[in-house]
């Protein structure tokens, strides 16, 4: 069968073609091969492809620029996937859809979980809770994969930006009262592939689930694991454990304001799927290994 995977390109999408292929034939058309703003070319492309299964993992994720760019972010992250999930009824393909812990309002200290009430604080965070309430809307075989800090070996991440930091500088201040689960797109990956096999075996139903680590952190404890887990790799850094400053949200003001409290309960998706998600520690040295072997 054909899976149709958009936003191949992209940390998520990378991942996604070695972790789907054993599903079938991955069709991954490049930003020259389809302009995802152009709704005519999607709908070419569906009718040409006739994919069985359509993984959506394209998106507008500069929050910040989105705030000046509103009609660009709300064609990718609301139009693109209410498009994608009306084809879907009609050929009766399944739809995998990727969302964000920004349409929550990012307040206390308590895990959100699916039914938490949404309230996003940013354009970014608006226009992905306005595509998934259009794909939730509509009769799609669908599953929406909400998830937080995602990052991975390739690409510009959080984890590269450190590396690179922490090499040039010897001091470097970071946000630490913002909290969440960094999350590897290998994962993420991952485990659409066993929610995708579950759903043919018909041991896992579409719906709404998060997917996450185990754990939490701060962007702040975050900088730290991966400065320790570099340096007992051998990496010569610049920065010192004591010149990593820790500053709060205030001091490092942005366009998008950002939610403090990204923390996922992952008790849904672990119990649908029957798995124990690994801890954001074992994740990000698998992620560092790879990422100080990629070149």
């Amino acid at each position: 069968m054909t899976v149709l995977v958009l936003g191949g390109n992209g940390q998520v999408g990378f991942e996604l073609r070695r972790s789907l292929a054993p599903l079938g034939t991955i069709v991954a058309p490049t930003r020259a091969e389809l302009d995802l703003m152009d709704a005519g070319a999607v709908d070419a492309l569906l009718k040409q492809q006739r994919p069985a299964v359509i993984v959506n993992a394209a998106a507008w994720t500069a929050v910040d620029a989105a705030e000046s760019s509103p009609e660009e972010a709300r064609r990718l992250n609301a139009g693109l996937p209410e498009q994608l999930a009306a084809h879907a009824i009609d050929s009766g393909a399944v739809l995998v859809h990727y969302s964000s812990d920004y349409v929550y309002p990012g307040n206390g200290e308590t895990p959100w979980t699916e039914e938490s009430p949404t309230g996003p604080l940013s354009v970014y965070g608006a226009s992905k809770l306005a595509g998934d309430e259009a794909v939730a809307a509509s009769d799609a075989t669908a599953i929406v994969f909400r998830t937080s800090w995602v990052y991975s070996a390739r690409g510009g991440n959080f984890l590269k930006t450190m590396l690179r930091l922490g090499r040039e500088r010897e001091a470097l201040n970071v946000v630490s009262d913002q909290v969440g689960a960094p999350t590897p797109a290998r994962l993420i990956a991952e485990v659409t592939l066993l929610a995708l096999q579950g759903l043919r075996q018909g041991t896992f139903g579409p719906g709404l689930y998060h997917l996450a680590p185990r754990g939490e952190t701060s962007w702040h404890g975050f900088a730290e694991a991966i400065f320790a887990a570099a340096r007992a790799r051998g990496e010569t850094l610049a920065i010192a454990d004591a010149s990593l400053g820790a500053i709060p949200t205030r001091d490092y003001p942005t366009p998008a304001q950002r939610p403090l409290n990204s923390r996922l309960s992952l008790d849904k998706l672990e119990r649908e799927l029957g798995i124990e998600l690994p801890s954001w520690q074992t994740q990000l040295e698998l992620t560092l290994d790879e990422a100080l072997n990629t070149h």
